[in-house]
């Protein structure tokens, strides 16, 4: 596969109508932000596909891959899975909700905060999260499949940059 950029594409076609329309604005950002979204749209798409085959979606995968990577029991507040699985608090009760209807989390009250509980991982969850990993990163190395080592390694350092620019108050999730 050619390491060179490809053709003209639909954000160069955008930028050309806004360098004709208004040559006094420096739209460059466009040409990044544009490929950006664009890239997050179609990135977003292959995995829902991806998790979809495993009958999960992107939320759940994300909730229950949260609870797996943290290690044995597999168990976090709903306020730590929200912090660790880059969803917002409001997204995770309903996730929850569906999660447990399907056994693959439990929830139980928390010892430590009588008014908080502790999520779960179940054998079930535990199993169907197993099952798609490996799926989900076939996924991801097919969309980077054009990327050199180093190239992956500078992208994700500069979409870091990014990604806090974009959000200078977001907090590292907690180690613990």
């Amino acid at each position: 596969m050619s390491k060179s950029a490809p053709g003209p594409d639909h954000v160069d076609r955008i930028l050309a109508q806004w360098h004709r329309e208004r040559p006094d604005l420096d739209v460059s950002p466009m040409a990044v932000i544009g490929r950006l979204s664009r890239a997050a749209a179609a990135v977003h798409g292959r995995l829902d596909r991806t998790f979809a085959a495993h009958d999960l979606d992107r939320g759940s995968f994300d909730v229950l891959a949260t609870l797996l990577r943290n290690g044995p029991p597999h168990r976090l507040t709903p306020a730590q899975l929200a912090a660790d699985a880059m969803i917002t608090s409001a997204a995770v009760a309903q996730r929850l909700n569906r999660l447990e209807s399907r056994g693959l989390i439990t929830r139980a009250p928390n010892p430590d905060d009588g008014r908080g509980s502790l999520v779960s991982l179940t054998p079930s969850g535990k199993a169907a999260v197993e099952a798609t990993l490996p799926a989900h990163l076939a996924t991801e190395q097919e969309l980077l499949a054009g990327l050199s080592p180093e190239e992956r390694e500078t992208l994700a350092a500069l979409l870091s940059r990014v990604s806090h620019a974009a959000d200078p108050k977001r907090q590292a999730p907690p180690t613990d």
